[in-house]
């Protein structure tokens, strides 16, 4: 008898964390012109990971290869450090954290937006 709760409690952290997934997307889609306009042919993603920690990624062709970058935001009691792969963590300036601010407040105000629109529709 202990096996069934075991396989209830799995499905629903799988629940959970699909759940998770999906708003992530969701709110991704909606930062993903903060930055600007998207150039054709590229793909952008602009999202609150979790509490300390934001993301941008951004996918393109270019001659036929596929690129991207992706830049982790960290926040930290000190100040804000950003990341990118092959490149150690570097504070921001202060210009970098001016948009930074600015793009998450613009967002926090989509991704409101947009879960009262779909509470209302619910």
């Amino acid at each position: 008898m202990s096996f069934l709760p075991k396989i209830n409690r799995q499905t629903a952290e799988q629940r959970e964390a699909e759940l998770q997934r999906e708003l992530i997307r969701i709110e991704a889609k909606l930062g993903s012109d903060i930055f600007g306009p998207i150039p054709a042919g590229h793909r952008r993603e602009f999202f609150c990971l979790n509490e300390h920690t934001w993301v941008w990624h951004e996918e393109w062709l270019e001659q036929g290869e596929a690129k991207s970058v992706t830049t982790r935001y960290d926040v930290r009691p000190n100040g804000v450090l950003k990341s990118q792969p092959g490149q150690p963590y570097q504070p921001l300036n202060e210009a970098e954290a001016r948009n930074l601010l600015q793009a998450t407040q613009i967002y926090r105000d989509r991704v409101r937006a947009e879960y009262q629109r779909r509470l209302q529709t619910a």
